[in-house]
């Protein structure tokens, strides 16, 4: 072995990336604050069915919130893709993944199905606003003095991540570590209290 051969760079690493929603983190904070507040409220100075209802609806509500506000995030790295959404988590080697799509909601296609990406909402309105900017062949004009038509028109933030996300499984499709066939774990951390909750207020509902 030579000299050169000992000191060759390894092959390139990719940093992983994590996408999530900034609103639904924004909104899912806010919302467990208010029930949290309400629930404890109830908790403390209610009569015992009061507090028992209170307490299944937190079972109920806080799961619920959680699943579709904190919990969804999107990971890419080298070799996979990570889905988490509300109640499962679905492990995509690059190599199962055969496209990504964004119409009304992000998706991810393998030859088995196809699986939502939760933590990439799709805005129509945000689409609907670089179409306009698109049809006049300019973005909004920069402040400064700049010329409002240097760079592209911008793109609506959840196909700029496709693109992104693209890029990456072209990279890796073909490398032997990105095969093998997707899996999906549920996530019965949320699925166990919500169903007791659930089931707690039916039974108080029903007495």
């Amino acid at each position: 072995m030579t000299s050169q051969d000992r000191t060759s760079p390894p092959p390139q690493q990719y940093a992983e990336r994590s996408y999530r929603s900034p609103a639904a983190l924004v909104g899912g904070a806010l919302l467990l604050l208010l029930g949290l507040w309400l629930g404890g409220d109830a908790l403390l100075r209610g009569d015992v069915r009061t507090k028992l209802t209170a307490l299944f609806a937190l079972l109920l509500g806080v799961p619920l919130v959680v699943a579709f506000t904190l919990r969804p995030l999107v990971r890419a790295g080298e070799d996979r893709l990570t889905v988490r959404n509300p109640f499962r988590t679905v492990t995509l080697p690059w190599g199962a993944v055969e496209d990504l799509r964004a119409a009304f909601s992000a998706e991810v296609f393998t030859s088995g199905g196809k699986y939502q990406l939760w933590a990439i909402p799709v805005s129509l309105r945000q689409r609907k606003k670089v179409s306009r900017q698109a049809a006049r062949g300019s973005a909004p004009r920069p402040r400064f003095g700049l010329d409002a038509d240097a760079g592209p028109v911008p793109r609506a933030m959840a196909d700029q991540t496709l693109d992104e996300l693209r890029e990456i499984k072209e990279r890796a499709t073909h490398r032997e570590s990105a095969q093998g066939e997707p899996a999906v774990r549920w996530s019965y951390a949320v699925l166990a209290p919500l169903v007791v909750g659930a089931v707690g207020l039916a039974v108080m509902v029903a007495v």
